[in-house]
């Protein structure tokens, strides 16, 4: 079974497919600088690595360029899309509605909408990439994983701020905690790596990146 995963960020998607038979990366890369006569395409499979400097408008044309690679004669991996069993997106923002993975329908593409008022910079985009995967990819099921969700066992005084409750009640403003995909692996890692159970153990993660947190 073949699974893609896509990370469709405001000037940027980044990919990865799986070949989860035997959980192996049979091809991964980014389109960046989406909108400029220099946007950057990677690609990198088992046998080679390509670096090239492209014209990409927008998000939709960053997704026919992957996907042309995926199945290309001269560097594809895969015959048809028909390969692929499933698409996972990551999604930055999940409110309080979203605690794990999600399969997406009609109404979770909704809620990611509705939520780009809490993620302006990041909702809009990763509904972008699920909207486009459903032209090119169609009848394939899309999974939405939350950076948030892995924050959502935070109690009510962690997560509240010093601000009037009214706040909270009508905008939803809280402490939510991002890159939680990021810190769960982490964490899974270390306590890989020390031979522990994760539940045994007191660990402080710490993301460095674009975004800190």
């Amino acid at each position: 079974m073949k699974i893609l995963v896509l990370n469709s960020g405001s000037s940027s998607i980044k990919f990865q497919l799986f070949n989860m038979n035997d959980e192996t990366v049979l091809a991964k890369g980014s389109v960046t600088r989406i909108g400029n006569n220099d946007s950057r395409l990677k690609y990198k499979t088992q046998e080679e690595k390509i670096e090239k400097t492209i014209s990409i408008s927008n998000h939709s044309e960053g997704l026919q360029v992957m996907k042309e690679y995926l199945m290309g004669n001269e560097h594809g991996v895969i015959k048809n899309v028909q390969e692929i069993a499933a698409i996972g997106h990551r999604v930055v923002h999940g409110g309080e509605e979203y605690f794990e993975s999600t399969v997406i329908d009609d109404e979770a593409e909704e809620n990611i909408d509705r939520l780009s008022e809490l993620a302006p910079l990041h909702n809009p985009h990763n509904l972008k990439g699920i909207k486009e995967c459903h032209q090119l990819i169609p009848n394939t099921s899309q999974t939405a994983v939350f950076d948030t969700g892995f924050h959502q066992t935070m109690p009510k005084k962690a997560f509240l701020y010093a601000l009037p409750y009214e706040m909270y009640e009508k905008y939803g403003i809280r402490r939510y905690g991002f890159h939680g995909t990021s810190h769960k692996y982490v964490a899974q890692r270390a306590a890989d790596m020390m031979k522990k159970p994760i539940e045994d153990l007191k660990i402080i993660t710490c993301h460095l990146g674009n975004g800190a947190s």
